[in-house]
């Protein structure tokens, strides 16, 4: 299955929403902080924002924030249907990590008053998006992993397929922990396929979404 366009750019922007704190971090005006609380009740001339550019910051973080819910949600209402045995399994938990975090890193230095640095990182942000949309790995949000996510390396054989025959390989994405000699439900996402919860046993494990 592959994600149309517009839900893709969501879900990509939820992959960076540590930027968007970092920047937001560096445009308040930590100055502020000593003045005590605005009352907007008592203060008729009202509450300054203690952001050098609010517009900018908050609409910024708010989208990513939803767009990470977006990418929760998602993978909450994801339906696996088509069940595959497992063969084999290898957990990377550096392949998540390394999707973003880097960039993350490489960007703590840039603000919303440097104008030119800040269009160069939405240049890269848009070209990292192309290559990972058509790469098919736009699925893997390293933020998942606080979520309990894992990814595994895993050879897998639908139902019926002869055990002589060579076994598929693939990256599989699922809430909890997966083992070889398991029947899960599955759902390909792009090139990835989503786990479901359900075992070779008919037994209910953790789902997806939960």
């Amino acid at each position: 299955m592959q994600i149309r366009l517009l839900p893709a750019v969501m879900v990509f922007a939820g992959s960076y929403l540590p930027l968007s704190l970092i920047l937001l971090a560096q445009d308040f005006d930590y100055a502020f902080l000593k003045s005590g609380i605005c009352n907007p009740i008592l203060n008729r001339l009202g509450c300054e924002v203690p952001l050098a550019h609010p517009a900018f910051s908050l609409t910024i973080f708010v989208l990513c924030l939803l767009s990470f819910c977006f990418t929760l949600m998602t993978l909450s209402l994801a339906r696996p249907r088509n069940f595959v045995d497992i063969v084999s399994v290898k957990y990377v938990p550096a392949e998540l990590m390394s999707y973003t975090l880097p960039y993350v890193v490489s960007f703590m230095s840039i603000g919303y008053q440097d104008t030119g640095k800040f269009v160069g990182l939405t240049i890269f942000l848009i070209w990292m998006f192309w290559i990972s949309y058509k790469s098919g790995q736009l699925i893997l949000n390293p933020l998942l992993i606080a979520f309990g996510w894992r990814l595994y390396e895993v050879s897998y054989r639908f139902p019926g397929e002869k055990i002589e025959g060579e076994a598929r390989n693939g990256r599989a994405l699922i809430r909890g922990e997966l083992e070889s000699g398991q029947r899960r439900a599955q759902v390909s996402v792009q090139d990835i396929l989503i786990m479901g919860a359900i075992n070779d046993k008919g037994q209910e494990a953790e789902n997806a979404g939960t």
